[in-house]
């Protein structure tokens, strides 16, 4: 039980190290040596936890986008009708990427990095249970009409595109974003895009 305990401080304290270091000095600082002197974990103790330091970059993925999705998920069970339920996602996804911006710049980040492609199948599963509630939300209220009938994988693009896109150019800072204004603005647009013809 210790053992474990200790393991499982060893992973965290390795993955908040992990995500402070690559938000203060993005892809560059993220490397295996910055992260064991950081944390003061050893290069072999990184590798029996995570395999490799793709597995830590994977873990890491994994980790924000549970965050990411908690909040999305928790916001989501507090709305009644399909409407406020598609604008609480949005809303969600933006404010989360506005409060947690390290998490938000590695997840989009991410999307274009080879450690995702090395360990695809366990991100797809991870992904595939974080939106299960999701699709578990919606799918009554696509029976009941108030949601046009689309796929599940069109659904999460119509829906998180745009939030993710939106994200994605207010953390480059080399647009000008407003995510405020996204936050506004979106919601009711994405609504529309999934409302029955």
């Amino acid at each position: 039980m210790v053992k474990q305990q200790r393991g499982e401080a060893t992973v965290e304290q390795v993955l908040t190290t992990a995500l402070r270091l690559y938000g203060e000095s993005g892809r560059q600082g993220f490397t295996v040596n910055a992260v064991t002197t950081a944390s003061g974990v050893s290069l072999g103790s990184l590798y029996h936890h995570f395999g490799s330091f793709d597995g830590l970059a994977a873990a890491l993925y994994i980790r924000c986008m549970g965050e990411l999705f908690d909040e999305m998920i928790a916001a989501l069970q507090r709305t009644r009708t399909a409407r406020t339920g598609v604008r609480a996602l949005v809303r969600s996804y933006l404010r989360f990427t506005e409060e947690h911006r390290d998490a938000a710049l590695f997840i989009h980040a991410s999307a274009y990095s080879g450690y995702l492609a090395a360990h695809a199948e366990e991100v797809r599963a991870a992904k595939a249970a974080m939106l299960a509630p999701v699709a578990e939300w919606l799918q009554p209220r696509m029976e009941a009409g108030e949601i046009a009938p689309i796929s599940p994988p069109l659904v999460e693009v119509l829906v998180l595109g745009p939030a993710a896109e939106a994200a994605r150019r207010w953390l480059a800072s080399t647009y000008d974003m407003d995510l405020g204004e996204a936050a506004r603005v979106l919601p009711d647009r994405i609504w529309r895009s999934l409302q029955p013809d």
